[in-house]
């Protein structure tokens, strides 16, 4: 196939910043970084409720966890997003408590008698595997050529597929009201759908700039409707304190056991897969070169998060898959808008009657945002496995058995009952065991065997501001033992050709498609398995 030849191959790195570094207009940052922190915020304070729950703490002792994970969540942020030294992928991811981590804490705390005594318990599990993270950064990226499409996707739809069960639960009226008359009433019911059916019209008939802000509009405007009806109680945010922070140690010193810190590192291995998966996915998104050193600073960043959560009294924490949604719905790359974000979570931290108004938010007004936010998760991942031979049986196989095993404990919630205790601490997780799932099978069938692989051109899609590639494959034959790529690969762009418009930016003409470029030998090794 003849060749065209490409138009200004270094438009971002001569004439002006990649839009991951651009630095937007104030108040732009202000206004998507407020909707960043809405997008993530359900997510974010739901792991202290479920686990300040389950140990029986005080009321007090649950709004101080709260502020305390949000005052982390913002410093881990802006660590992950404007990076220091080598710590930080310098991308548009938001940090947050991962889920994975929820049922193995929930154990370790009520095997340790609950209460304040199960957090310090937990918080030396949470210390420890934040440092393993952080040593342990640089020889794990090295591994991603064990983590090949078929894992990456089949990891974030599952973790996609797992969380809307929770903003399903949220559209009903919260986990608060199950086993209640609310629970699923009308007007709760009504509450979800008119705001995902708002989103959907923002986005469908706004322009760029306003369908960028279609999530916040939602909320503000759920929030609004709600009100009118007498159905939003501000009375905590009267009762809440104007200032409070977060000690290290609040509740004394952590202790470190040996099975609890053994559970935590199984789950942060489980974490760094997530944030592995979750930093190529923005790559494809942002157009930006994903390579082994940006996963080894972004999983840096985890650990360095991780351990400060432990300290201050939060959580292990991992680059949050819901706000990759957002991104990939508003358009915008920037990584100073998580910046944004992080100051803002950090005042929330600091400001537990600026939180308490944010928590005001309705649980269905919540949940029906966060079904097209989990639902946007669920598809980045899809889209990863349409670069998948699925007519290939070992793919199709390790694909449909992980995602059955993740389903396991969130279709079937007394599967493991019968489990002992440490066991069930992991398998509860159906991201842990799907992602576990995931990364056995690939292993067996595409590790152990001499398999064809295929890699992404990461220079090809940091310059398709000049035009659209069409993609180029070429299979190489592997030695026994590992993934040496010798062609490149270019993928399909699932989101057209990528300009510095946006909701941003100055409005610009698309090339045609189907121009090509030289195939080079940058990127992952995403071993992908051909006939």
């Amino acid at each position: 196939m003849a060749r065209v030849p490409r138009q200004a191959p270094q438009a971002f790195s001569r004439q002006q910043a990649h839009p991951v570094d651009e630095v937007l207009p104030v108040g732009k940052l202000t206004l998507y970084g407020f909707q960043h922190v809405l997008a993530f915020y359900a997510a974010a304070v739901i792991v202290p409720i479920l686990l300040g729950n389950a140990l029986e703490l005080s009321h007090e002792q649950l709004v101080y966890l709260i502020n305390a994970d949000l005052l982390t969540c913002g410093i881990a942020s802006i660590i992950q997003a404007l990076g220091v030294w080598r710590i930080g992928a310098r991308m548009p991811l938001v940090q947050g408590v991962t889920f994975t981590a929820v049922s193995p804490m929930i154990a370790i705390g009520q095997g340790a008698g609950g209460g304040t005594a199960g957090l310090l318990v937990v918080y030396g599990a949470v210390i420890t595997a934040g440092i393993a993270t952080f040593l342990f950064a640089p020889f794990f990226s090295k591994l991603v050529k064990y983590f090949p499409p078929v894992v990456i996707g089949t990891i974030l739809t599952i973790i996609g597929l797992t969380l809307i069960p929770q903003a399903l639960q949220d559209a009903a009226g919260g986990a608060q009201l199950m086993g209640k008359p609310e629970y699923g009433d009308l007007k709760n019911l009504g509450y979800a759908l008119g705001t995902l059916l708002f989103i959907l019209a923002v986005v469908r008939i706004g322009k760029p700039y306003l369908s960028s802000l279609a999530v916040l509009l939602g909320l503000i405007g759920g929030t609004g409707v709600a009100w009118l009806l007498g159905d939003v109680d501000f009375s905590a945010v009267q009762k809440a304190n104007w200032f409070g922070v977060s000690t290290p140690f609040h509740y004394g010193m952590p202790k470190f056991e040996v099975f609890p810190i053994i559970a935590m590192l199984v789950v942060m291995l489980i974490t760094m897969v997530e944030t592995t998966g979750d930093v190529y996915a923005i790559g494809e998104i942002a157009r930006k070169r994903v390579d082994n050193d940006t996963v080894a600073r972004a999983l840096r960043a985890d650990g360095v998060a991780t351990v400060l959560g432990g300290i201050f009294n939060s959580f292990p924490y991992v680059a949050f898959a819901e706000n990759i949604g957002l991104v990939r719905m508003s358009k915008v790359m920037s990584r100073f808008v998580v910046v944004a974000a992080g100051g803002f979570m950090i005042v929330l931290g600091l400001l537990p009657k600026a939180g308490s108004l944010v928590a005001a938010i309705p649980h269905p007004v919540l949940g029906g945002a966060a079904i097209s936010m989990f639902g946007m998760v669920a598809t980045v991942g899809i889209q990863i496995l349409g670069k998948v031979d699925l007519r290939e049986e070992r793919n199709a196989l390790i694909l449909a058995v992980s995602l059955g095993a993740a389903m396991l404990p969130t279709a079937v919630a007394p599967f493991f009952d019968r489990m002992p205790e440490d066991v069930r601490a992991v398998l509860n997780s159906g991201i842990t065991l799907g992602g576990l799932t995931a990364i056995l099978l690939n292993l067996l069938f595409n590790v152990f065997t001499r398999r064809s692989a295929i890699e992404i051109d990461w220079d090809e899609i940091e310059d398709d501001d000049a035009d659209t590639e069409t993609p180029h494959l070429t299979a190489v034959q592997e030695p026994a033992g590992g993934y040496e790529p010798q062609g490149g690969y270019q993928p399909a762009d699932p989101y057209g050709p990528y300009t510095p418009q946006g909701p941003h930016g100055p409005q610009s003409p698309q090339p045609p498609y189907g121009q090509q470029g030289q195939p080079g030998q940058q990127g992952p090794h995403w071993g992908l398995p051909t006939h």
